[in-house]
């Protein structure tokens, strides 16, 4: 079984020619996280390849993660990020699946300045230009599963992959899963997957993370495995990135053999075209 991590944010540490963003987002970890870490704690978990997503204090962040990949053949592909408040953005994202590794791009609905993009004119174009130029979406709209209906509605064709499950931020306990029904309701849009990125966050303990259980067996009755795709946030993880894993080979009972494949790494790679070595 090829295991493919789902979400990992890599970034150069911090120069004074190039520092951290940190208007926008907070650091998850002040001095970076680069490939050479991210792949020692992948070997030590049995993970195989992860894909990239630029994190927004990362300053060129798209380019850095290219690197990354270039110099790590078939360890990683790039979910990139897109400015549709700056210039030129239509153009950029007319070519963007030629771009070395690229494989789609993420959206960021979460926090002061970014949770005002969900309602920009500039978006309902952007989700239009993915969906005729085949671009998956990684998404993170916390909290706001139940606005996004609209969107999956309109655009049938494009390629969406809720991240965190759409849940709160900060993370917690019990309470984070209250709107849980909204994100469910996504499961008739066959266009919808969902990433469990971050699931040990949402516990209130210790692996193999029991009262988490549920509401993960909720997920996968509704989406089935064939849309469901493992991922860690390596950055901010509660407990050991080979617990994260072991979650899903080994903790949920309820996934066949055959489901664990789809989970842990067939879906990511048909949902964005990169081919399992």
């Amino acid at each position: 079984m090829l295991i493919t991590d789902g979400q990992v944010h890599l970034w150069d540490p911090p120069t004074p020619e190039a520092p951290l963003l940190t208007e926008r987002s907070t650091p998850q970890r002040p001095g970076g996280f680069t490939a050479t870490q991210c792949l020692a704690e992948m070997a030590e978990a049995g993970v195989d390849r992860a894909v990239i997503v630029p994190p927004g204090w990362a300053p060129n962040g798209n380019r850095q993660a290219q690197r990354y990949a270039s110099e790590n053949p078939g360890k990683f592909a790039v979910m990139g990020r897109l400015d549709i408040t700056a210039d030129g953005w239509r153009e950029e994202l007319e070519g963007w699946l030629q771009q070395p590794h690229m494989v789609g791009a993420r959206v960021s609905i979460s926090g002061p300045y970014f949770e005002k993009w969900l309602d920009l004119p500039e978006m309902d174009e952007f989700w239009g230009r993915c969906e005729r130029l085949g671009i998956p979406c990684m998404i993170l709209l916390p909290g706001r599963a139940k606005e996004f209906e609209p969107i999956a509605t309109a655009h049938p064709g494009l390629t969406i992959i809720v991240d965190h499950m759409a849940r709160l931020v900060p993370e917690g306990g019990p309470e984070r899963w209250l709107d849980l029904d909204d994100l469910l309701a996504l499961a008739r849009f066959p266009n919808v997957i969902v990433k469990t990125s971050s699931a040990p966050n949402y516990s209130l303990e210790w692996y193999p993370y029991a009262d988490i259980h549920p509401h993960l067996r909720r997920i996968y009755d509704a989406f089935g495995p064939q849309r469901m795709a493992w991922g860690s946030d390596i950055t901010r993880l509660r407990g050991p990135y080979a617990d994260c894993v072991r979650l899903f080979t080994e903790g949920l009972t309820f996934l066949t053999p055959a489901d664990r494949e789809w989970v842990l790494g067939k879906t990511i790679a048909t949902a964005l075209k990169w081919p399992e070595a």
